[in-house]
């Protein structure tokens, strides 16, 4: 049965060879999350104990997705925002290693982190992802609105520019 939870500051920084082969194995497999192929853990590490810093200041949430023990997903809420939006969040990094995809865990994420964010008083969260990606499809089932859709907003891993769509929710 997978496991969501949210991870310390403690907790990333130790989580954070788990939370990179996560991250290689997604870039690996063309999600377009900020990183270029050839991509590798100490590619990785960097990026995570920044996050880690990130959830000891409080900008960031950090949640995963267990199963077996083993951190297999994970998602990130952007807490920290200008004085005039203090009520907004951003979604990021949604990432579900290839080997537990299918089993519901990008939806048992997603609903952790609006829940989160809901209960440090957000009431907006927004997201971009790569347009025509399968990440692309997950968020209209989940509730979220499509905004509109920027042409060669970033590279794919491989190369070749992608667009982004925006997404929004409103958190109840």
């Amino acid at each position: 049965m997978p496991g969501i939870r949210i991870l310390s500051a403690e907790e990333a920084r130790a989580a954070v060879p788990a939370l990179s082969e996560v991250l290689v194995d997604c870039v690996a497999g063309g999600a377009s999350v900020g990183f270029m192929q050839p991509y590798g853990p100490d590619d990785a590490e960097p990026y995570w104990r920044d996050v880690a810093d990130a959830v000891a200041t409080g900008a960031n949430l950090l949640l995963v997705a267990e199963l077996d023990g083993r951190i297999v997903g994970t998602v990130q809420v952007g807490a920290a925002q200008m004085p005039n939006q203090p009520h907004r969040g951003d979604l990021k990094k949604l990432l579900v290693h290839r080997s537990a995809r299918g089993k519901g865990l990008a939806r048992l994420l997603m609903d952790a982190a609006e829940r989160e964010a809901a209960g440090r008083g957000k009431t907006l969260l927004v997201l971009d992802t790569a347009t025509g990606s399968d990440a692309e499809a997950i968020y209209p089932r989940l509730g979220w609105q499509r905004v509109g859709v920027i042409p060669d907003y970033a590279l794919w891993p491989e190369g070749g520019f992608c667009a982004t769509t925006l997404f929004y929710k409103r958190l109840a």
